[in-house]
């Protein structure tokens, strides 16, 4: 018994020893979003003259299907973003429009926010859209990370050069993103904090993003409501569900 119970321990000592970052990637992806999650949101957009608030929902399942609703203010509220697969979709109330968005469209401004649409309707996959290499461990806000470089594969429409995350050793929360353009040069950061618990997991609630070529510029999302792992057809991700959605 003894024995086997050794063999038993043996893949997580070599886990230990040579962790593989996809599967990081995996087990971090797991602990933030779950096989699905449903999430309010409040979005806060700070500029240098004024701030905006807004509020919406989301639904995920996998990394596939995403669908976030505008909530608040009013005057966008209806407005809703689908993600199926390869395809992005936009609904918007105002002009009973329907628009499907090209690649192009994916690195423009979600909502005036400093966050990109990919950043929030996530066309590209953090696992099948990058190569994955850790860089080193790191001390981050106390706690021990691993810090992971994620490269863009040729046939991705990633619109960064290279992300760097640091994913906690403990719990695999995700507690920081650094994205570079073109030239190498880093252009933002996103900082997770906050860690509480939320739905059935405890995770980092607030999310901040820093664009390091504006000054007094950065949007804070904060999650306000979470329920991960319920069930949630596939069908729900339909362009027809966009306009009715609530």
């Amino acid at each position: 018994m003894k024995t086997l119970f050794l063999w038993l321990l043996l893949p997580l000592a070599a886990f230990a020893q040579n962790p593989d970052p996809a599967t990081i990637i995996q087990k971090m992806e797991d602990q933030m979003r779950g096989e699905t999650a449903e999430i309010t949101m409040k979005m806060t957009v700070v500029r240098p003259r004024f701030t905006r608030e807004m509020k919406f929902k989301s639904w995920s399942k996998g990394q596939d299907y995403s669908l976030i609703l505008l909530q608040e203010p009013v005057r966008d509220r209806g407005t809703a973003f689908l993600k199926r697969k390869k395809e992005i979709w936009n609904y918007v109330p105002s002009v009973d429009r329907m628009i499907k968005l090209p690649p192009s469209m994916m690195s423009q401004s979600w909502m005036g926010s400093d966050f990109s649409n990919d950043d929030l309707v996530r066309e590209s996959s953090t696992l099948k859209d990058f190569k994955h290499k850790i860089l080193r461990s790191e001390i981050y806000e106390g706690l021990d990370c691993w810090v992971i470089e994620m490269t863009p594969l040729p046939s991705s429409s990633v619109v960064y050069s290279k992300v760097v995350i640091w994913v906690s050793k403990e719990n695999y929360y995700h507690l920081r993103t650094e994205n570079y353009g073109d030239k190498g040069e880093k252009v933002n950061t996103v900082a997770m904090s906050d860690i509480r618990k939320m739905g059935n997991r405890s995770l980092p609630v607030r999310m901040e993003l820093t664009p390091l070529d504006k000054a007094g510029h950065k949007t804070i999302i904060v999650y306000e409501e979470a329920v991960f792992n319920a069930p949630i057809n596939e069908s729900f991700f339909s362009v027809q569900n966009l306009k009715s959605v609530r």
